[in-house]
């Protein structure tokens, strides 16, 4: 984890000043009376005056060393801070969609490979199909065009905490949390379907037919566990669509979450908040697959880590 995390870090410091026109261009641009003793003034006040070696330096060592993602560049105040303010609504927004895929997914996987060719079995392919093909920018698009077109509706502008009113929270989340959840839903629910196949002509399954047991008992017990250690991965995998699909999700429908603030700070070229925010990302995705390894051994009693 320890390599991986390191390489991360050279990559989100060093490409993000690659994307054409710095901080300091975008900053002087606002001001027609800059001069180039101003631009060199604003390069000395956010320490872009030294080698990036050094920048990078700086930067690592003081997320390492004492735990500070460092200072924005564009606002001055602290990094931490503005992630403490938009975490909540990305982590509620991931979840949820997270959790809608599953619950989405896993019962029509399920039911689709127990019912193999039948028509609810044709449905729920052609359904897969649909979620994976139809782009959640697209669609939240329309859900938000028409209908104010036909119903005259339109969401509210602002955001509504959790905690000062659940109800309204929930109802401006719940919709592009489905959004989301549609397109993993789609994926998740093809690869529950190939492994129950898989798993249901097995000979141990056979056997458990021949015994005469009831088939619910079956699925649940002996055939679920050993179908699910693929679709761990895959639902592990999905992580990164989650994260990639709040960015997008969370402007068209105006959320102001993590999306919005990486699309602002690239916008701005805030080198500090895109870099330490794509490195706590990267960080929560290689817990995330740790944990995925882990269970398996709990999914597969056959699988040992030594």
């Amino acid at each position: 984890m320890i390599p991986t995390v390191f390489i991360v870090s050279l990559i989100v410091f060093f490409m993000i000043r690659t994307i054409p026109g710095t901080i300091v261009d975008v900053m002087v641009s606002q001001f027609e009376y800059a001069s180039n003793l101003d631009r060199e003034a604003i390069e000395h006040a956010l320490g872009l005056d030294v080698p990036v070696m050094v920048q990078y330096g700086r930067w690592l060592g003081g997320i390492v060393l004492h735990g500070n993602l460092g200072i924005s560049l564009w606002k001055n105040t602290p990094v931490v801070d503005q992630i403490k303010d938009r975490w909540p609504v990305t982590a509620e927004l991931g979840l949820m969609g997270l959790l809608i895929a599953q619950l989405i997914a896993l019962p029509i996987g399920i039911y689709s490979a127990i019912r193999q060719d039948s028509l609810g079995d044709y449905f729920s392919r052609s359904f897969a199909i649909l979620c994976i093909a139809i782009p959640n920018f697209w669609l939240a698009t329309m859900v938000i065009v028409f209908p104010s077109i036909w119903w005259g509706y339109s969401r509210p502008l602002i955001y509504i905490n959790f905690l000062d009113n659940p109800i309204g929270n929930l109802s401006m989340v719940i919709i592009p949390a489905i959004i989301l959840g549609m397109g993993m839903a789609g994926t998740t629910m093809r690869m529950m379907r190939t492994m129950m196949l898989e798993v249901l002509r097995q000979d141990y399954i056979r056997t458990v037919w021949a015994k005469g047991l009831r088939e619910r008992v079956i699925v649940i017990r002996h055939a679920l566990k050993n179908a699910l250690i693929p679709v761990i991965t895959i639902i592990g995998f999905q992580i990164p669509t989650v994260l990639g699909g709040t960015v997008i999700i969370e402007n068209i429908f105006g959320l102001p979450g993590m999306g919005q603030l990486m699309i602002n700070a690239t916008v701005q070229r805030d080198y500090t908040v895109i870099s330490s925010t794509l490195f706590l990302l990267a960080i929560l995705m290689v817990v995330v697959n740790l944990l995925v390894d882990l269970a398996y051994g709990v999914l597969d009693p056959r699988v040992h880590y030594k």
